[in-house]
């Protein structure tokens, strides 16, 4: 969608159109490789490194501090995509599910199985392929935004654990 008809729409949708383009971008990471080179693939990845290190720093705090966090940017991103995800469009710039799937993954992992757990992420989020992401993908406005990263976190928090269990 064109950023001017974006904003358009989220005008109409929300009184808080910049605060939406804001979280929903991540606080901006969802927006650089946009401006640099014009295009926003690959910008989720980009979401989701800059969440690495606020999932680690959960985990230092405790599981369940992940969790929470998981929790809150999970309801932060089916709020804030809402005016972006128009019949079915999810906008490679809002970035905000990259983070709250990188949270789920995260969950009382730390250290190398921490990394494989957003590197599994990632690989989930990208091909779609393991068993549910394409499904969870096709549920409707911002809540299939959401869900997708949600199930990829899963599977990748799950491969986390089992490298936890078998090191």
């Amino acid at each position: 969608m064109h950023s001017g008809a974006s904003r358009r729409l989220v005008s109409s949708v929300s009184p808080w159109p910049e605060v939406h383009r804001l979280v929903a971008s991540w606080f901006g990471s969802g927006l650089l490789l946009g401006r640099i080179r014009g295009d926003h693939a690959g910008s989720g990845t980009i979401g989701a490194a800059i969440t690495l290190p606020l999932a680690w720093w959960l985990n230092d705090v405790g599981w369940w501090a992940c969790a929470l966090g998981a929790a809150v940017v999970t309801g932060l991103s089916v709020w804030s995509a809402r005016p972006f995800a128009v019949d079915g469009e999810d906008p490679g710039w809002v970035v905000v599910d990259e983070a709250a799937g990188t949270l789920v993954a995260s969950i009382g992992l730390s250290g190398g199985a921490l990394f494989l757990a957003w590197v599994v992420f990632r690989i989930a989020d990208a091909t779609k392929r393991f068993p549910g992401v394409a499904a969870a993908e096709r549920l409707p406005g911002a809540t299939g935004v959401t869900a997708d990263d949600l199930v990829a976190g899963a599977w990748a928090l799950a491969a986390g654990w089992v490298f936890t269990l078998l090191a």
